[in-house]
C-alpha cells in the first residue's frame, strides 16, 4: 500500500506534505494573517454544525453531481486560485489542473500562479477559470483578461479583498520570496526534501509566469517582487466590474464577499456568482468564517446569484454543511495544497477522492439519494452562535 493509499483524510495528506515540502513553502500554503483567529475559525466553525441522520429510506442510485454557471460538474467542489501552487509540487497548477479535469470539477489559475495561462491550456484540455488581481498597470491587466479570453478560459474569478496585503507573520519569518534565495538556511532545508529539490531542478516554471516576460519592469527577481509588492490598486471598486466584464465578454464570479451588503453591491455591478470568502484568513485576521455568514448572504442575494463559499473545507461532510446553509458549491484551497504537497497529481486526486467518498458516504447516512437534495433540512439547526453587528 502506498503513502497516498494510506492517507484517509485531508489531514493525513496535510501531515505527508509537511515532511516533503519546504517549510517557507508549507507554511505559506498553511497560514493566516496575523494570530491567525479567522484562519482557525474558518475549520472550527463547521463543527458546531449537526447533520440530520434519516433511516430506513432507499440508497440507490445516488448523484453527487451538481451545475455552476450552467456547467455540469461532477460533485459541488471546484479547486481554488491558490498563489505559488506551483513551489508545493514542480508544475503544480499544471497538475491540479490535471486532476481536476479528471475528477470533472472545475480548476482555478491565480494571477500568482507558478505556471502561466498557457501552460495549463497547453496542458489541458477542458476549460479552466482564471483568477484575475487587478493591478495598478492596467494595460497589463487587460493583456492578461484577454490571454485568458484566448486560452478559453470559462470564468474570470475577479478576487476583491486583496487590495492591500494582509500582514502574514510565518511568511516574513521565512523569508519567502519566489523563487527562493538560496540562503545556508534554505540549501539546509531542501537537502532534507531531495524529491521536491530534483523535482524543481527538472521544471523551467519557478517564477510567476503570467507576470514575468509580459511587464518590462518585472525582468528579474529583485524587480519581479519590488513591482508586485507595489501593484494591488488600492482605488479598485464596483464601477470597475463593468470594464473587466465587457473585456472579458464570459462570466465574471466576484470573490472576496463576507458581508451581505457588499454581496448585493456585487450583484448590482453585475456579477454572474460571488465565493463567499475570507481569502482563507490569510487578509483581515479577526474577519468572522465564511461559513458563519454563509446563511445571512444567501438570504440577501440568494434568488439572485449562483452563490459559492470557501474557507475551512477539509472534508465531504463541510461541503454538505455548506450545501445546507445554501451554498450552489464549494471551493477547495488548502486541501487541494496538502494532496499536491504529498504526491503531486496524484495526491491531489487522493484529496478529492477523499472528498467524494465522506460526501457520498454522508449524504446515503443523512437519507438523501441527490445532492441538489441537501437543504436547511439537512441539519438540525445551525449551531453557530449568531454574529454580533455594531
Amino acid at each position: 500500500m502506498s503513502v497516498l493509499d494510506r492517507c484517509l483524510t485531508i489531514d493525513d495528506l496535510k501531515q505527508v506534505a509537511k515532511r516533503r515540502v519546504p517549510k517557507q513553502f508549507f507554511d505559506y500554503a498553511d497560514s493566516g494573517a496575523w494570530t491567525e483567529q479567522t484562519y482557525r475559525a474558518n475549520e472550527e466553525d463547521f463543527r458546531h454544525i449537526t447533520l440530520r441522520q434519516r433511516v430506513a429510506v432507499n440508497l440507490e442510485n445516488r448523484n453527487l453531481s451538481t451545475t455552476m454557471l450552467g456547467q455540469t460538474v461532477a460533485m459541488p467542489v471546484a479547486i481554488a486560485p491558490v498563489g505559488s501552487t506551483g513551489m508545493q509540487s514542480p508544475d503544480g497548477e499544471i497538475k491540479a489542473a490535471r486532476a481536476a479535469e479528471k475528477a470533472g470539477i472545475p480548476f482555478t489559475l491565480s494571477t500568482m500562479a507558478i505556471c502561466s495561462i498557457e501552460d495549463i491550456a497547453e496542458n489541458t484540455s477542458a476549460p479552466f477559470w482564471f483568477q484575475l488581481y487587478v493591478m495598478r498597470d492596467r494595460p497589463y491587466i487587460e493583456r492578461l483578461i484577454d490571454r485568458a479570453k484566448a486560452a478559453r478560459c470559462g470564468a474570470l474569478v475577479l478576487t476583491m479583498d486583496l487590495q492591500i496585503l494582509g500582514q502574514r507573520h510565518k511568511d516574513i519569518r521565512n523569508g519567502l520570496l519566489v523563487p527562493p534565495k538560496f540562503t545556508a538556511k534554505f540549501l539546509y532545508e531542501i537537502a532534507r526534501k531531495p524529491a521536491w529539490a530534483m523535482g524543481m531542478l527538472g521544471t523551467k516554471r519557478r517564477t510567476f509566469r503570467n507576470v514575468h516576460g509580459h511587464v518590462s519592469e518585472a525582468t528579474n527577481l529583485a524587480s519581479l517582487t519590488e513591482w508586485t509588492r507595489t501593484q494591488f490598486d488600492l482605488t479598485l471598486n464596483w464601477k470597475d466590474v463593468g470594464w473587466i466584464k465587457d473585456r472579458f465578454g464570459g462570466p465574471v464570479i466576484i470573490k472576496g464577499i463576507l458581508d451581505a451588503e457588499d454581496a448585493q453591491l456585487a450583484v448590482d455591478a453585475g456579477a454572474d456568482a460571488i465565493i463567499v470568502s475570507n481569502h482563507g484568513g490569510r487578509q483581515l485576521d479577526g474577519a468572522p468564517s465564511s461559513i458563519r455568514v454563509l446563511p445571512e448572504i444567501v438570504a440577501a442575494v440568494g434568488n439572485r446569484t449562483e452563490i459559492f463559499m470557501d474557507g475551512g473545507i477539509r472534508s465531504g461532510q463541510d461541503v454538505i454543511k455548506a450545501l445546507a446553509l445554501g451554498a450552489r458549491s464549494t471551493f477547495i484551497g488548502r486541501a487541494m495544497n496538502y494532496g499536491l504537497g504529498a504526491g503531486g497529481e496524484a495526491g491531489v486526486t487522493r484529496a478529492l477522492d477523499i472528498i467524494r467518498t465522506e460526501m457520498d458516504t454522508t449524504m446515503a447516512l443523512m437519507g438523501e439519494r441527490d445532492i441538489r437534495n441537501i437543504g436547511r433540512h439537512s441539519i438540525y439547526s445551525n449551531d453557530l452562535p449568531p454574529r454580533r453587528r455594531p
